[in-house]
C-alpha cells in the first residue's frame, strides 16, 4: 500500500481551509489496521484556515466510514491527480457537507461522477440546486466528469476536466438561484 507524505501534498500548515477536499493523514495517526491515508474533510471547527478548534470531520476514501480527527493529524491536501480510481469512485458517493436529510426531503436532481475509462458508481440524490453547485464543487477537481440529472433523469449540468461544458453561463446563473423550479433539458 503506498504511503502518502507532505510532498504528496498541495497545500500543508494551517492556514487554509480543508473543508471540501481530499486530505492525507499522517499514518501515524491511524489506527494500524486502517487501509489508506485518503480522507475527504466535511467539516469542523479545525478545518477552518487558523484554526481556533482541532476537530475535523472526514470521510474516509477507503472504507466510506465517518471519522473525527484533530487537525495535526492531518498532513495536507492531497494533488489532485494522484488520488486513485477507487478513492474517486468512493468521493463520488459522498453528499455534500449539510445536504439535507433524505428521509424528510424530496430529492431533485442526481450527482454521477465518471472516471476517464467510462465507470462510475451509482449516483447520490440531490435535493436543491445548492446542493447540486455544492457536489459539482467537491467533485470537479477530482472527477473526469460530473453529470447532474434531474428527476426525469434528463441531464442538466454536465462538467468535464473541471470545466462546464453544458448549460451556458445565464441558465447556470439562474439554476444556482433556483429560479423557476430548476433547470430542464431544452
Amino acid at each position: 500500500m503506498r504511503e502518502y507524505t507532505r510532498d504528496d501534498c498541495s497545500q500543508t500548515g494551517y492556514d487554509f481551509s480543508l473543508k471540501g477536499k481530499v486530505v492525507v493523514l499522517d499514518r501515524a495517526a491511524l489506527p494500524p489496521e486502517h487501509p489508506g491515508q485518503l480522507f475527504f474533510c466535511m467539516g469542523g471547527n479545525g478545518a477552518n484556515p487558523n484554526p481556533i478548534g482541532r476537530s475535523v470531520f472526514l470521510v474516509s476514501l477507503t472504507n466510506g466510514e465517518n471519522c473525527r480527527f484533530m487537525r495535526r493529524d492531518v498532513t495536507g491536501t492531497l494533488k489532485p491527480e494522484l488520488l486513485p480510481d477507487e478513492e474517486k469512485l468512493m468521493l463520488s458517493q459522498i453528499r455534500p457537507a449539510g445536504a439535507k436529510d433524505l428521509s424528510e426531503n424530496e430529492p431533485q436532481y442526481s450527482g454521477y461522477s465518471f472516471l476517464r475509462d467510462g465507470r462510475y458508481a451509482s449516483g447520490v440524490w440531490l435535493c436543491s440546486p445548492q446542493e447540486v453547485s455544492d457536489y459539482v464543487e467537491m467533485q470537479k477537481p477530482y472527477q473526469h466528469r460530473v453529470l447532474i440529472c434531474d428527476r426525469d433523469d434528463f441531464a442538466v449540468m454536465e462538467v468535464i476536466n473541471g470545466k462546464l461544458i453544458y448549460p451556458d453561463e445565464q441558465a447556470l446563473v439562474e439554476f444556482q438561484q433556483g429560479q423557476g423550479g430548476g433547470m430542464t433539458m431544452t
